[in-house]
């Protein structure tokens, strides 16, 4: 029988202490008689695309090991190629892994990868650039342009970028030609989503579909502070399309009509959109690695083991710490503005 080639490719500054674990955990659980393996390391920005570009037409799978920018780099270098893309979730957000049913464990994604499942989902291209699962402008381009500067990087560190900068960010106007018709709008931020989410399960497009050859144009308008409560709940249950602040408009294709570059960000990466720049969606372009129905049927997902998967995933010491971390982040202490 052929052996399936894997390549994983870490990114050794994503996750804390993963790097001094992931090439062990990686040979102890790879199904040798299956798969060959080999780990390789990036040493800087840059790299990881250099490397997928280098095994696309080599490997079976190309793994990713780390977080968003790191899935996006390699996602990108495996473009065209006949790799089929693996993802180890290391990052602050991961939104693809989340998106596509990955465990968070490393153990388990590792498992995943062994069965070697895939399937073919869209990807989205920004000007010369190109996004897995979400892009943008206005706000959330702007705090990723502000997190890429941060030492200390994590969860908690963007919630409270968030807050910090909130209250000092103003609404741009923005024009859109969206498949041949203009929108003009004063929008808090747009997104242009291939998946639901932004990551963490935050969903800013609930009816998205990452094969369906459509990109969802989110459009929030400016809101006043009373109504973040309502929009951060929903945004967690998948309902923000119901939020009268929410516009969602279903496109094959955009071209943003601005006359001046614009602070934009692709899978949470920063970027810099240059005036009049298309996005299109480039269909079933890249194949992934995901788990199978009967994966979840297991019982590593059973009622007695939700605490404990729930716990490991999350980046407080204990559940109860979750509604103080909350109510600390809201801009205005999570105290309803009258």
């Amino acid at each position: 029988m052929v052996k399936r080639k894997v390549i994983y490719i870490v990114n050794p500054r994503s996750g804390i202490g993963k790097k001094n674990t992931i090439e062990s955990e990686i040979g102890a659980l790879t199904n040798k008689d299956e798969v060959d393996s080999k780990v390789v390391y990036t040493e800087y920005a840059g790299h990881g695309y250099e490397l997928a570009t280098q095994y696309k037409d080599e490997a079976d799978v190309v793994v990713a090991v780390g977080g968003d920018g790191t899935v996006n780099e390699i996602g990108t270098g495996l473009l065209g190629g006949q790799a089929a893309l693996g993802i180890i979730p290391c990052g602050s957000g991961n939104g693809l892994a989340r998106e596509l049913d990955i465990p968070l464990r490393t153990s388990s994604a590792i498992e995943i990868i062994n069965d070697g499942l895939t399937r073919s989902i869209d990807v989205i291209k920004v000007g010369e650039r190109y996004s897995l699962n979400m892009a943008g402008v206005g706000f959330d381009a702007y705090i990723s342009h502000k997190f890429a500067k941060v030492k200390v990087r994590g969860p908690l560190q963007y919630m409270n970028l968030i807050a910090r900068e909130y209250p000092k960010y103003k609404v741009n106007d923005y024009v859109l030609d969206i498949d041949d018709h203009i929108f003009q709008r004063k929008a808090f931020f747009i997104s242009f989503a291939n998946s639901t989410q932004w990551g963490n399960n935050i969903h800013i497009a609930p009816s998205a579909s990452m094969d369906d050859g459509l990109i969802d144009v989110c459009i929030v308008s400016e809101f006043p502070d009373y109504a973040i409560p309502a929009m951060l709940v929903q945004l967690l249950s998948q309902n923000i399309d119901a939020n009268k602040y929410d516009e969602i408009i279903k496109a094959k294709e955009i071209q943003l009509l601005n006359k001046k570059p614009l602070l934009g960000h692709v899978d949470g990466e920063p970027i810099i959109i240059e005036p009049n720049s298309r996005i299109s969606i480039m269909p079933l372009a890249l194949k992934v690695v995901v788990p199978s129905a009967e994966y979840f049927e297991t019982s590593r997902f059973a009622p007695s083991n939700i605490r404990d998967f729930i716990q490991s995933t999350l980046p407080v010491t204990e559940l109860t710490d979750i509604p103080e971390m909350v109510r600390k982040n809201l801009p205005f202490g999570g105290k309803k503005k009258m």
